[in-house]
């Protein structure tokens, strides 16, 4: 089993706050971070799933069950099915106020969120579990986790054409099994239809009356279907950044399937060579190491991409106060900057930057600004 870099965080927070919260897609991982965290655990551990109509059952008057509890650590899965939970805890934590007393697993960030804020604030501690990263596969990784995306089962399947398969059954249980659980009510064919839409215009940037147009359908609607993908970790959005340049800005985001192996599922890319003559390629590759970053991003940095009417371009954008980083993604191994980096690079004051690309060594391309290799990822931030 691949460890998880998030171990460490969850069972420092468990040690602080009363209510954790780990949340991220559907088979992510989460479950089985659960359980590593139980076996660490030093007091009795109950572990409830609300998928299983047994342990649902138990909750069927959750305070007579919960209530006598509040020496063990209760780690509910899919918590979002029992919305009316999150009061009930709130009383118990203030009842018997004590760390690590709830770990909710949730797989919908819209429903976990708007009802433990409701009722738990100041009592929860939130982390998400993306895919796995480079961070755990190790650095000698790279083409197997971009073709087949993170997704455990995906990445530890036997063969790409296993992988391939458990991708299209992921995305086929999504649309007609899993929106459905969370009350969303849309046919499975028209948004697998927007979904590949998507992937076709992966990196670039949101054009919803483009969308809606080539779909028969308002800019609201294909608003709605944006939502839903980013809520339940299928989707990013990369906002751009606003700053007192004097600059034209482009206001819109850019749009990312945030795991390569479902891009890859939905264009039909079975293996690297396919891949690597695939004509979007390049933005896989830059969505590719855009995750990889933002899952590697320390708390105080924010993450934006920078781009101007004049041609003005930066892919990533670092933000810790005035400290800026750049950072541009090239697939190729003499990666070459365009005059549109050196000149969002002056316009916004970086203090380094960085051509991140799929060689092996580090080098200087100018004053303050290097050719990294992707499997050096983490000295962005050093």
């Amino acid at each position: 089993m691949i460890p998880r870099s998030l171990e460490k965080k969850l069972l420092d927070t468990l040690s602080h706050f009363p209510v954790t919260a780990l949340v991220g897609s559907r088979q992510v991982g989460k479950t089985t971070l659960a359980k590593v965290v139980a076996d660490r655990c030093e007091r009795d551990v109950v572990y409830l799933d609300l998928e299983l109509p047994s342990d649902l059952n138990k909750l069927h008057s959750p305070e007579l069950y919960l209530r006598n509890l509040f020496d063990s650590l209760v780690i509910i899965d899919e918590v979002q099915r029992l919305p009316e939970l999150f009061p009930l805890l709130r009383s118990l934590v203030d009842q018997h106020r004590r760390a690590g007393r709830f770990l909710l697993l949730g797989s919908a960030s819209p429903e976990l969120i708007r009802h433990s804020s409701e009722s738990l604030a100041g009592r929860i501690c939130y982390h998400e579990l993306s895919p796995f990263s480079l961070l755990e596969t190790g650095a000698d990784t790279v083409d197997t986790l971009w073709l087949r995306g993170g997704y455990p089962e995906s990445y530890l399947a036997g063969s790409d054409e296993q992988s391939m398969v458990w991708r299209r059954e992921f995305i086929a249980t999504y649309l007609e099994r899993d929106l459905p659980q969370l009350g969303i009510r849309i046919p499975a064919a028209q948004l697998r239809r927007f979904w590949i839409m998507l992937a076709h215009s992966n990196g670039q940037l949101w054009n919803a009356s483009q969308l809606a147009s080539s779909m028969g359908l308002s800019p609201t609607t294909i608003r709605r279907y944006l939502d839903i993908l980013e809520d339940t970790f299928i989707v990013r959005q990369l906002q751009p950044w606003f700053v007192n340049t004097g600059k034209r800005l482009v206001k819109s985001p850019k749009i990312y399937l945030r795991d390569t192996g479902l891009l890859h599922s939905l264009l039909q890319l079975d293996c690297v060579d396919n891949l690597l003559a695939h004509p979007g390629v390049g933005n896989s590759w830059e969505g590719f190491v855009v995750e990889q970053l933002l899952n590697m991003m320390p708390n105080n940095y924010q993450a934006y991409f920078y781009r101007t009417s004049a041609g003005a371009e930066v892919d990533l954008v670092f933000v810790d106060g005035s400290n800026v980083i750049a950072v541009e993604v090239k697939l190729s191994a003499t990666p070459k900057l365009s005059r549109g980096f050196w000149n969002g690079f002056a316009d916004l004051k970086c203090r380094k930057g960085f051509v991140v690309y799929p060689g092996d060594e580090r080098y200087p391309v100018a004053e303050n600004v290097d050719a990294l290799p992707v499997s050096e990822l983490a000295q962005v931030f050093s």
